[in-house]
């Protein structure tokens, strides 16, 4: 049996615990961290919680107190050890508003949901056989205040993942309205060429991924130049390697992107160099 907290109360899964009055089941009025645990401890826990606060303040929650990242961290590793779970854990952290209509919400209090999965022994391993990505063109990201942050209206992720599974694609990339690279439907994408490493920068509509900026800066320490800009299709096409990044599994080689194979020599020296003993 798997247990889930909501509001503080342990619940066994499949508990019904959000009403028909919710809005997030309306309006999808809230956003959530996927957070991973390892050794009891949640790993880049301060730049998760950071990222959460400044996602609210820009649905403009009202905070109280309490609700403090050291409230949810604490409620985060009692549920992980009751599910035996707190040495390799998948965390789902999910904060919405309560009922109310889209004008008469009861109150802007967040109300939250935290998750926990048991990750596999090899979770965050070199994959050495490398990821079959397609490009998803029916729905496009905006690139506006919401886009850098993880909230749940997720419909282009969504329909993107939907394709994948239909393609058998391991992921697919989703394009901003400009029809540039934005991300992923779960990580962070980057590209090298000619010993350069390229990202889309967040104003091109991406998640502003915790890994992302976290292997940005261990890259730039190693003497790497990295440019975030503006990536087009043409860019992938050209590329030498490709990788995407998220919190979840690290680090994972791109093998193929339609009729583009890509290789994997400096990709796996940067996944060794940063990620064969931490994370």
């Amino acid at each position: 049996m798997n247990y889930f907290n909501c509001n503080g109360k342990i619940f066994a899964e499949g508990t019904l615990v959000v009403g028909a009055d919710s809005r997030a089941l309306r309006y999808g009025d809230g956003l959530f961290e996927t957070i991973k645990m390892k050794n009891g401890h949640l790993v880049l826990e301060d730049e998760h919680f950071a990222r959460l606060w400044k996602g609210m303040g820009v649905l403009q929650f009202d905070l109280p107190k309490h609700f403090t990242p050291d409230k949810l961290q604490k409620e985060i590793i009692v549920l992980a050890k009751k599910n035996n779970q707190e040495n390799n854990a998948r965390i789902r952290l999910n904060v919405f508003r309560g009922d109310g209509g889209l004008y008469d919400a009861k109150n802007y209090l967040p109300n939250y949901i935290i998750q926990s999965w048991l990750l596999q022994d090899n979770n965050g391993e070199w994959n050495s056989n490398g990821l079959v990505l397609g490009i998803y063109e029916e729905a496009k990201k905006s690139c506006d205040i919401l886009s850098n942050i993880k909230h749940n209206n997720y419909l282009p992720y969504i329909l993107g993942a939907l394709k994948a599974k239909k393609e058998k694609w391991n992921d697919a990339i989703i394009l901003n309205t400009q029809s540039n690279i934005c991300d992923t439907t779960i990580a962070n994408i980057f590209l090298i060429k000619d010993d350069v490493i390229f990202t889309p920068s967040l104003k091109e509509g991406c998640v502003a991924g915790i890994m992302r900026k976290k292997i940005i800066q261990e890259l730039m320490d190693r003497g790497w130049q990295i440019i975030e800009k503006e990536i087009t299709k043409t860019d992938l096409q050209n590329a030498d390697e490709i990788f995407l990044t998220n919190s979840i599994y690290n680090m994972r080689w791109v093998q193929h992107i339609e009729d583009t194979l890509y290789a994997n020599t400096i990709t796996q020296k940067i996944y060794a160099a940063i990620f064969s003993t931490i994370y």
